[in-house]
């Protein structure tokens, strides 16, 4: 028999939300599952967007602190073989 209903945990037992037709102490197996309207939706980095100062009043280097800043996930090896990574090709060397 499988049977699917919501209920509440009170912090020591689920608790049902409705009237469920078992005998007391039958045994069952519970799975957990969160409402999907409870779920927290992925959060995305975004970047932000600095301006660029004209030519030759910026800070030197400006643009590399910045990518320093930013955190991207790729594989330790990413710039070494970007070719291989972007075009499938072999990287220069």
């Amino acid at each position: 028999m499988e049977l699917t209903f919501e209920a509440t945990f009170d912090g020591e037992v689920f608790r049902p939300n409705e009237k469920i037709d078992l005998e007391p102490d039958t045994k069952v197996k519970v799975t957990v599952e969160e409402p999907k309207e409870l779920k927290e939706p992925k959060k995305e980095k975004k970047l932000k967007l600095v301006e660029m100062p004209k030519k030759g009043k910026g800070e030197p280097y400006a643009f590399l602190k910045y990518l320093e800043s930013v955190s991207i996930d790729a594989p330790p090896d990413y710039a070494k073989n970007i070719d291989d990574y972007l075009y499938g090709g072999k990287s220069l060397e």
